[in-house]
């Protein structure tokens, strides 16, 4: 077993050179693009660029993968509401970063 703690999936996607488009997103998250469109609208997910109505320009970032993954499972799998699948994938995401915080105090 390693000493060093899992890196976050989305920090093995988000190394700054790659953006994933609306349709590569929608793919990766196995919905249609209207589906990551409708969450987008929502504020459930964010785009690093967002044109004016203009759905080619957005661009999606490695961590925006992962949380749209995650979301669309809670969706799928519990038959979730978008708002409450967004609200546990926050606290998903709050729970990682707390322990992520507190490897690194007993680290010190």
């Amino acid at each position: 077993m390693s000493a060093h703690s899992p890196t976050p999936p989305a920090e093995l996607l988000d190394d700054g050179s790659a953006a994933l488009t609306l349709d590569a997103l929608a793919r990766a998250c196995r919905m249609d693009a209207d589906w990551v469109a409708a969450r987008l609208q929502e504020g459930l997910l964010e785009a690093g660029t967002e044109g004016e109505g203009d759905r080619s320009a957005w661009r999606f970032s490695g961590a925006t993968v992962v949380r749209a993954r995650r979301i669309a499972h809670l969706e799928l799998t519990f038959d979730a509401d978008p708002h409450l699948a967004a609200l546990t994938a926050d606290l998903i995401e709050e729970v990682a970063a707390l322990r992520q915080q507190l490897r690194h105090l007993k680290g010190r």
